[in-house]
């Protein structure tokens, strides 16, 4: 959804009414004189504001409020963020239910359904992580739709994948690495295959973009074998090399840098600290930790003072409530998710 610069004020004014009671509840423990929240409780905050609108006033859910935006919810309270309940109450009652995500989006004039699949189970499983869904049928529900969407190479495929990824629309490399964490999740052996399949497709990709580095190091994990030891530590060199002086980075090695690029990257690199995958790598444990550090410091100088991120677009300049919102999620996830790395 495109929207434009009076549509964009009118929500950002509606926002803040309610973002202004959630904050309350967020920085009630802070006595007067003493410095705001922190940036990731202000996005937190934000986010707990803006979730359950899209559904409210649009009779439906997206992949962008209730996918991506809900991740992050989920991911604060696991980390011990207060979220208000009624932030996540009709998502959470939402992702359990994946046999109605198809109709979902039917009417509306954008709508990619593996897309849809993948983000929604990506909020379902950190659901689960966060507790807030005490049962495995709806994961083993929706590990099933996503699984059905699997291309015979391995990777999922989108109905923009032409195109790099951003925040809303993923792209092909990102999508693979979210529907792959989906289908780990699930546990069940009838997914050896297709999970064989998937890692086999991120261990053979000719990688040349910043943002697919950092999904293939994310859809390899901890993995130590031989191949997947040699696509990280390409990967990893790209990500050098695509790193800003600002400690940022963007889509490609000469882009802009850009909030959600720095994010994916962020969310890769830590899934590596005090891991066995840095053995003999191109990144010292210390090197890793520093770039950590000052993508952190990219993110919270560039976060907007309502908690939010302006959105990364594809062109870049654009104005996109769905990207504004994904980009938010993703930048409050690098946050949570890098938290403890920060000296």
């Amino acid at each position: 959804m495109v929207v434009d610069a009076s549509t964009r004020a009118t929500a950002a004014a509606t926002l803040a009414a309610g973002a202004a009671v959630c904050s309350l509840l967020l920085w009630a423990p802070v006595r007067a004189g003493q410095s705001r929240a922190t940036p990731a409780a202000r996005a937190v905050a934000f986010l707990s504001a803006e979730v359950p609108r899209w559904p409210a006033e649009n009779q439906c859910f997206s992949c962008h409020n209730n996918g991506d935006a809900a991740r992050a919810l989920y991911a604060a309270l696991r980390a011990g963020y207060d979220v208000p309940a009624a932030a996540l109450r009709d998502t959470t009652h939402w992702l359990q239910r994946p046999d109605a995500w198809d109709d979902n989006a039917l009417g509306l004039a954008f709508s990619d359904q593996v897309l849809a699949r993948i983000q929604f189970g990506g909020a379902l499983v950190d659901a689960m992580r966060a507790a807030q869904v005490d049962r495995d049928a709806p994961v083993a529900e929706a590990a099933w739709l996503v699984a059905s969407d699997q291309q015979a190479d391995g990777s999922w495929r989108l109905d923009l994948s032409g195109s790099i990824g951003s925040p809303a629309t993923y792209g092909t490399t990102l999508a693979t690495w979210a529907a792959l964490r989906t289908l780990r999740h699930a546990g069940d052996d009838k997914y050896a295959t297709p999970i064989s399949a998937a890692e086999r497709w991120l261990r053979a990709l000719e990688v040349k973009t910043v943002l697919d580095a950092a999904a293939v190091v994310l859809g390899l994990g901890t993995a130590t074998d031989p191949a997947a030891r040699r696509q990280r530590e390409s990967c990893l060199r790209l990500l050098v090399a695509g790193r800003a002086p600002s400690g940022a980075w963007g889509a490609y090695l000469t882009s802009p840098i850009e909030p959600f690029d720095t994010a994916v990257v962020l969310l890769a690199l830590v899934s590596l600290v005090d891991g066995p995958a840095l053995a003999g790598s191109v990144l010292s444990p210390a090197e890793l930790r520093q770039h950590i550090v000052d993508g952190r410091a990219f993110l919270i100088a560039e976060q907007l003072d309502d908690g939010s991120w302006i959105e990364t677009t594809r062109p870049a300049g654009q104005q996109s409530y769905a990207q504004w919102i994904s980009t938010t999620g993703w930048a409050t996830l690098a946050l949570i998710e890098t938290r403890d790395v920060v000296p």
